[in-house]
């Protein structure tokens, strides 16, 4: 169970970013409740996460989902460039995220 809401918790912190996005884009109340919303759910998901992961498990995994969501909504939302070196920058990220949970 610590590992789904992890995973949720680092989803949700994808929801954040998309939400601080749409407020440097537009100042509006459901962009504010979005980030919010999303930042404070996924720092709740990740403390009840903590309970039973270590901590650098634990955060490696969120910051690593956040990131890579990040980079994906970025493209998919915004049309933002996804080069060559980014997605190697990725692809890193997502190894390093697998070793720690092997070690962890």
């Amino acid at each position: 169970m610590a590992w789904l809401m992890l995973i949720l918790a680092g989803l949700l912190e994808v929801v954040g970013t998309i939400g601080l996005k749409r407020t440097a884009l537009r100042k509006s109340w459901p962009n504010y409740l979005i980030l919010i919303g999303g930042f404070g759910t996924s720092f709740l998901l990740l403390i009840r996460a903590m309970e039973e992961i270590s901590l650098a498990t634990a955060y490696a995994v969120w910051t690593g989902i956040g990131t890579f969501g990040a980079v994906l909504a970025g493209r998919l939302l915004y049309k933002e460039r996804l080069g060559l070196f980014k997605i190697v920058c990725m692809a890193g990220i997502v190894g390093c995220v697998i070793g720690l949970r092997l070690v962890g």
